[in-house]
């Protein structure tokens, strides 16, 4: 077995349960392997730490495997972990859809599984776990298929620019035979079609599953504004939730066809509308027109997605939460959230604080969300919490 050994003092993330090494925490490599394989790593002074893969093309050296000495990454380990990863889904969400195995967070560095409906979507973005793909696809439909579900085919969207930076080629497209990439699910009630081919990452956002209940639940009788729409989540639960009035925004035309297909597919499209423009400059539209909401839902893709640009972000979630509160009605409410992981949980608060200030409006909290738990937080692995959702009251100053 090669080694990966550390300098000293380095490692302090792995030491405190993280799952990544480094390039630049990574003394010297000893031994024949080539990247992809699996190596032991150990401290300075030689003390085990574990065993991972290795990529010498990737920024992140090696991705934690296994603590334990010893261990063989074999059949039964990789058994282990997907039967775990199974097993805890089952307990804790719907899993008619949901993300099944979760990189880092289920010990499977790097695997992204997301099941839809009878249908699996994969996403690989390392090179070891690349090569056990195969392997961990036939042990979770195996499993899967003992509790009475069979799945009828598996898409690979392993199409993200991550994969570049590990040396991989991006791939995408069957990994069986092939399949309508357009499959219907149902969610807290709630039809869609999913995209899974050309939709965004794996083609639908199961991470605010639970967070879109929390809409549904407070929507009745509201008139709802529903920024950055995407496919139209968060405006048909309103909608089913038996919202007045919805109107759903994105800039994208083709999110917004989907966004009407679900629409009409729910029955709903007489109350729920959906139209094509960018929100930074419709919202401060809306304003000089003089319109009001009762709830306005802010879901915009990450401002940031590297430490360096933090800055530009907060002032971009700044700028839409406080156009935001200008629309809201006095005591009318406002969902908005972020899922960059850089966009910490203290900053985000403090921007949302500072743009209620700054339009003279007061918050009441009614209650902070993370990611659904089929996207669990693994405690020291960071890059695992990243989505924050609130919801507040927005009232005048008095």
């Amino acid at each position: 077995m090669a080694e990966v050994v550390l300098k000293k003092g380095e490692g302090r993330s792995l030491k405190a349960g993280g799952l990544w090494i480094y390039d630049n925490e990574v003394d010297r490599t000893e031994g024949d392997f080539k990247n992809g394989d699996i190596v032991d790593v150990l401290d300075f002074d030689g003390y085990y730490l574990g065993k991972g893969f290795f990529n010498g093309n990737s920024k992140i050296r090696v991705r934690m495997l296994s603590r334990k000495k010893g261990q063989e990454i074999d059949d039964e380990f990789l058994l282990g972990r997907v039967r775990d990863a199974w097993e805890y889904r089952k307990r804790t969400v719907d899993t008619a859809s949901c993300r099944v195995i979760f990189g880092e967070a289920d010990f499977l560095p790097g695997l992204v599984v997301d099941k839809f409906s009878d249908v699996l979507v994969v996403q690989s973005l390392a090179l070891g776990i690349d090569r056990m793909k195969e392997k961990i696809l036939a042990i979770l439909t195996g499993l899967m298929e003992e509790d009475g579900i069979r799945i009828r085919g598996i898409y690979e969207r392993s199409d993200a620019k991550v994969r570049t930076l590990e040396g991989m080629e991006r791939a995408k497209g069957f990994l069986t035979a092939p399949f309508d990439t357009q499959v219907a699910i149902e969610e807290n009630g709630v039809r869609y079609l999913v995209d899974i081919a050309d939709g965004q990452k794996t083609g639908f956002f199961l991470d605010q599953k639970y967070n879109r209940l929390a809409v549904q639940r407070l929507s009745r009788g509201l008139r709802v504004l529903d920024c950055f729409t995407h496919t139209g989540s968060f405006a048909l639960n309103a909608g089913h939730g038996g919202a007045r009035e919805v109107t759903g925004v994105d800039a994208s035309e083709p999110a917004v066809a989907q966004a009407r297909v679900n629409a009409e597919l729910n029955g709903i499209s007489d109350r729920v509308r959906f139209m094509c423009a960018d929100v930074f400059d419709l919202l401060p539209k809306l304003a000089e027109e003089g319109k009001k909401y009762d709830l306005v839902i802010l879901d915009p893709p990450a401002f940031t997605k590297s430490r360096d640009s933090v800055k530009g972000a907060v002032k971009g979630y700044r700028e839409i939460n406080l156009r935001a509160m200008k629309l809201i009605e006095s005591g009318g409410y406002l969902a908005t959230c972020s899922c960059s992981h850089f966009m910490t949980p203290e900053l985000f608060a403090q921007t949302i604080g500072q743009a209620a200030h700054s339009v003279h409006k007061r918050l009441r909290q009614v209650e902070y969300r993370t990611q659904a738990p089929d996207h669990p937080i693994l405690w020291a692995a960071e890059e695992s919490y990243y989505l924050k959702f609130y919801i507040f009251q927005v009232c005048d100053e008095k």
